[in-house]
């Protein structure tokens, strides 16, 4: 079954893909695929070579107020749970070649 995610956006904080974090504290993904204190820069960087055309925008993850001041928007191209996955994998690649 195929899905029309058209003109959809999906909002990522960066604690949706952070391995310092637990579930219930807002990690949505896997902790082995999980990113170790996720940069915005980095989710950015991930999402635009992703071809998600990524939009900061100012707003507090409500769990965590006092610590992620920021969240990314991108395009919807799969599931969250899957652009999530994609983009952690790239972000640990873009670590590993350094």
């Amino acid at each position: 079954m195929s899905r029309d995610y058209k003109n959809k956006r999906v909002i990522i904080y960066p604690a949706y893909i952070d391995s310092s974090l637990s579930r219930k504290e807002g990690r949505r993904i896997p902790k082995s695929i999980a990113v170790h204190n996720p940069r915005v820069e980095e989710i950015v960087r991930a999402a635009e070579e992703l071809g998600l055309n990524p939009v900061i925008e100012d707003s507090r993850y409500p769990k965590f107020w006092w610590k992620y001041k920021v969240r990314v928007i991108v395009d919807k191209v799969d599931s969250k749970q899957r652009i999530l996955r994609m983009i952690a994998e790239k972000i640990n690649e873009f670590r590993r070649a350094r």
